[in-house]
């Protein structure tokens, strides 16, 4: 999957986006995706090249739905972020290149839908 995110958070945290998921045999399906949690954070940032690897699936619409997730992040100016994801059998791993500054970390669900 490759995706874009922007938000903000203030021991809440929100953050939503666009792109597509595709499968090594060519598959292709346009989502939203969104990202909310709460814990101790502060921050705004936006997550530009990001990439996701998803755990062998059967099918693409697998991959629809909420992941719990757990994140601890610093940054200012520009920044790296890394989670990884799960929703039952299914694992999602995320890594992307951001800018803007954040500290702390929070818990909450990462969700993706069809577009």
């Amino acid at each position: 999957m490759e995706f874009s995110l922007s938000g903000w958070s203030a021991f809440v945290r929100k953050a939503s986006g666009e792109r597509s998921v595709r499968c090594s045999e060519g598959t292709r399906m346009k989502v939203w995706l969104s990202a909310t949690g709460g814990g101790i954070t502060f921050g705004k940032t936006e997550i530009r090249e990001g990439i996701g690897k998803f755990s062998e699936v059967y099918d693409i619409e697998q991959v629809l739905g909420s992941y719990a997730s757990a994140a601890a992040h610093a940054g200012a100016t520009e920044s790296a972020e890394a989670q990884a994801l799960t929703k039952g059998p299914v694992s999602l791993a995320l890594s992307g290149k951001g800018s803007g500054w954040n500290v702390g970390f929070a818990f909450g669900r990462f969700t993706i839908s069809r577009r």
